[in-house]
């Protein structure tokens, strides 16, 4: 469903992405870990066409989105969804209007949208009450439903997840995980997660991989991660400072 081929993109002089490879199949839960800096981020630009990639092929559904001269191309065959870190979502819109936001654009009716936007909260676990509110009337983790609700609302072949937990306590993040992979599952959907957030892998990820200065170090199932003899998976997932991952002295 995703696949990269020596994908590079550089600041200036900081190189961020060096010939990186991946491939996630149908129907894949795969996470990204890496330390924050590490191109998480700009890997998952790049995918939406957010950033224009220096060199690198990028096929989504096997189409390549990645024209000649470096352009994005929409595969319109094939519907993305996405949860933005911190949720991102339109302060001046009340949160059905923030749900169906792109079939609004699509100049579907609001009729219709009002109807989907309220079956949606309920499939991320809120009731119509929360339909006509706005994001600032609602807590973090309800706002990271909504969120949710967005990224689903189209029924989406693909879902991406920025670091879907940011800011929630540990018990509101272990309930955004679990709703993660239940939409996931019910979709059939692929996913990409980028995370430094264990507890998400552990929860989320059918496949794990560690991108490190610009590349992938290590994929595998989520079930080899904590037998792996890597020092640099091992160093990162139980939160070590001492081993090969060396910690910039600011």
């Amino acid at each position: 469903m995703i696949e990269i081929k020596n994908l590079n993109k550089r600041f200036h002089k900081n190189e961020v992405l060096k010939s990186l490879n991946i491939k996630i199949e149908k129907g894949e839960s795969a996470v990204v870990i890496g330390r924050s800096g590490t191109g998480k981020s700009v890997l998952l630009k790049c995918l939406l066409g957010l950033l224009k990639p220096d060199s690198g092929v990028i096929k989504i559904g096997n189409k390549n989105i990645i024209g000649k001269n470096l352009q994005y191309i929409n595969n319109k065959s094939v519907k993305i969804g996405m949860l933005f870190q911190g949720g991102a979502l339109f302060d001046s819109l009340n949160i059905w209007r923030n749900i169906s936001f792109s079939s609004l654009q699509n100049k579907v009716s609001e009729k219709e949208c009002k109807k989907i936007a309220i079956e949606t909260l309920e499939k991320v676990g809120l009731n119509s009450d929360v339909a006509d509110l706005y994001p600032s009337e609602l807590s973090g983790g309800m706002q990271k439903r909504v969120s949710l609700g967005r990224a689903i609302f189209s029924e989406p072949d693909i879902i991406f997840f920025d670091e879907p937990t940011t800011g929630l306590d540990p018990i509101t993040a272990d309930v955004i995980n679990k709703l993660i992979l239940e939409k996931v599952n019910d979709l059939g959907a692929t996913a990409l997660t980028i995370t430094h957030d264990m507890s998400s892998v552990r929860t989320i990820a059918s496949k794990v991989y560690m991108l490190h200065e610009g590349n992938i170090i290590w994929g595998d199932n989520v079930g080899e991660m904590e037998k792996t003899k890597n020092e640099y998976i091992s160093q990162f997932i139980n939160g070590q400072s001492n081993g090969p991952i060396k910690i910039q002295n600011n």
